[in-house]
């Protein structure tokens, strides 16, 4: 949900901006989003229908300036892979540094509060790049 977020109001902003997602576990790879998370992305307007689920790679840490975590666990592992010297800022999406939920085990309302709080985290990030 977060990807198909920042990219469309990146967009809306005038950011020139390259979005990925992947995640720091091996799980689901090559599979598309949640049946779940896509209707409540969709519902919004965020179009996440083309990706499909990757793993980090350490060549990531040198792809891109920043990458985002949800929750501070995932930011703990992405730390740990970072290869010394990579450019790539490493933070927690919210800028006020709250967890976002993983939604996954929930129901339609724990995705609809995980992307209210995606969008939240986007627009702030978008605020800060203009």
């Amino acid at each position: 949900m977060a990807e198909g977020a920042l990219r469309k109001l990146g967009t809306e902003a005038g950011l020139a901006i390259e979005v990925d997602s992947a995640g720091t576990g091996a799980y689901h790879i090559g599979n598309p989003p949640d049946p779940r998370g896509l209707s409540a992305a969709s519902a919004r307007g965020y179009d996440n229908s083309a990706q499909r689920a990757r793993q980090v790679r350490v060549d990531d840490f040198d792809a891109f300036d920043l990458i985002v975590a949800m929750d501070r666990s995932n930011k703990r592992n992405l730390e740990a892979m970072r290869p010394d010297g990579a450019r790539a800022e490493i933070r927690l999406f919210d800028p006020q540094g709250r967890e976002i939920p993983d939604p996954y085990y929930g129901g339609p309302a724990d995705y609809e509060h995980a992307l209210d709080m995606v969008e939240h985290a986007a627009k702030a990030l978008i605020s800060e790049l203009k």
